[in-house]
């Protein structure tokens, strides 16, 4: 057992009013310089939607992740000898037109333009060539368009629904969408690590962040193609690739990440949690119907007297151990089973979770009236606006059981809530709930509390910083295996 300390994080969708504060809060913060101006390091997507950039899901087109292969896994469009093949032309790299072109508006044109009949008006200019340009894109211009069919009907996340289920969806009255916030996962299994030819990503010891060495980057962008969530930038002002940081400057000082701090609906959560580096291997190369529950098998009891001896022996503070024990994230994921990674059949263990959304139950309009399709005041969640499929496409790699499971626990909570307030459901039907999801009235008091009322510090639970007691993320026998010729280290199979 190889106990190491990750920084993990859970997004609440369910609370998520789509507002873009926490996109504003991070450019602002890191972004907001030459050669950075296309990165959105959090950016919030409407789902169904192609999301940024365009259609980043589909892996047949950007090559990202990992694919099993006999007994083990590999990069799928990214490593050391592709780097070679594709040194001069990669095209599995995302263009600039995948993203947007970013722009500023020429503002003296409005002061400085001669009387005319007409008013004057401040035309777009590209802020990479300088040029006028006409604007074709942005990065959240599918925001809110959900029966777009420019948009949403090209979502990848529709492969799995019949032309039929597709079409309902955007029918006036089942239109449905939802806000999926993104920012880097900081995975266990990194596949932007793995591909990295000058060795220039790696995982901090203490807390698991993924970052990039702006000295060693040398500019392959093999991190961007490899990452199948497209989160790995390239800045062409200063050659050199970016990404999130988890904003680990504010961690170190005890302060949430930009995003977090200042997230509108509250539905971030932070946390520490304690894994077992040893599975990794094992785990990410296991049956695709497996991904799911391994990826919350790893994760370790912060409690066990035996997990807490094999942190210490790898130089995990007590403190650590502490916090990952009252961690909100390991309560959501492992103690209740309501947060799911994103696209787990990626490989990459991501170490960011989601509460999927319990969507309204199905309607119509008859007379300007909103009419439910059920009797009572909520409905079986087969009747949700958004079919079972999709959500299981984003969450549990096509399993649908595993999500009806995680929406089931989050309807029984909301029925508990209903009775224990209003109290017109009846204590029974309660408790069947309750029972068939083997949630106690405990549990969804505390499901409740810590997503409807919890403060900052019960949302944020951030350890103290001990930087000098980080571990080597790197064993002898692996970097051995790895290192090759021309500052090569490639990890095919592991993400360490």
């Amino acid at each position: 057992m190889d106990v190491r300390a990750q920084v993990s994080v859970v997004f609440h969708l369910d609370k998520c009013i789509g507002c873009h504060t926490c996109s504003i809060a991070c450019k602002n913060v890191w972004t907001d310089r030459k050669g950075a101006e296309y990165m959105w390091w959090n950016n919030v997507e409407t789902k169904p939607g192609t999301g940024y950039p365009t259609a980043w899901e589909n892996q047949e087109d950007y090559k990202g992740g990992w694919v099993k292969k006999g007994n083990s896994i590999e990069l799928k469009g990214a490593g050391k000898l592709r780097a070679f093949k594709n040194i001069f032309h990669n095209p599995n790299l995302p263009t600039i037109d995948d993203y947007y072109e970013p722009w500023t508006y020429r503002y003296e044109d409005l002061f400085n333009s001669p009387e005319g009949d007409t008013q004057p008006v401040a035309r777009p200019v590209s802020l990479l060539t300088g040029k006028f340009m006409e604007i074709k894109a942005g990065p959240n211009w599918d925001d809110d368009l959900s029966g777009s069919p420019d948009y949403a009907r090209k979502d990848p996340n529709f492969k799995n629904l019949s032309q039929a289920e597709q079409e309902a969806l955007f029918q006036v009255e089942k239109l449905v969408m939802f806000y999926l916030p993104r920012i880097c996962n900081h995975c266990l299994n990194p596949a932007c690590l793995a591909a990295c030819p000058s060795g220039a990503i790696y995982k901090r010891g203490e807390d698991g962040v993924v970052l990039i060495n702006q000295k060693k980057c040398r500019a392959w962008r093999m991190c961007v193609t490899a990452c199948p969530y497209k989160k790995t930038y390239y800045n062409w002002s200063t050659g050199k690739s970016e990404k999130c940081i988890l904003c680990y400057p504010r961690l170190e000082t005890g302060q949430a990440p930009a995003c977090m701090h200042s997230c509108v609906g509250r539905i971030r959560y932070l946390g520490m949690m304690l894994y077992d580096a040893d599975l990794i291997h094992q785990f990410a190369s296991a049956d695709e119907s497996k991904l799911l529950d391994l990826s919350r098998e790893i994760i370790l009891d912060p409690r066990d007297p035996k997990v807490i001896e094999e942190a210490r022996k790898n130089g995990i503070h007590d403190s650590v151990i502490e916090y990952a024990q009252r961690s909100p994230v390991y309560r959501f994921v492992k103690e209740w089973g309501l947060a799911l990674p994103l696209h787990p059949e990626y490989r990459t263990l991501p170490m960011l979770f989601y509460v999927p959304p319990l969507l309204p139950i199905m309607g119509m309009s008859e007379e300007g009236v909103y009419e439910s399709l059920t009797e009572g005041l909520f409905t079986d969640i087969e009747q949700a606006r958004l079919p079972i499929q999709y959500l299981a496409s984003l969450f549990t790699a096509g399993n649908e059981g595993q999500i009806r499971e995680v929406l089931k626990k989050m309807m029984a909570v909301r029925l508990y809530r209903r009775e224990e307030t209003v109290g017109d459901l009846g204590a029974e039907a309660v408790q069947k709930a309750l029972k068939e999801t083997g949630t106690s009235r405990e549990q969804a008091e505390a499901i409740y509390r810590l997503t409807s009322l919890a403060n900052f510090e019960e949302r944020f639970v951030i350890p103290p910083s001990h930087r000098e007691e980080a571990i080597v993320m790197l064993d002898t026998e692996f970097e051995k295996k790895g290192t090759g010729g021309f500052g090569f280290r490639m990890a095919v199979g592991r993400g360490l």
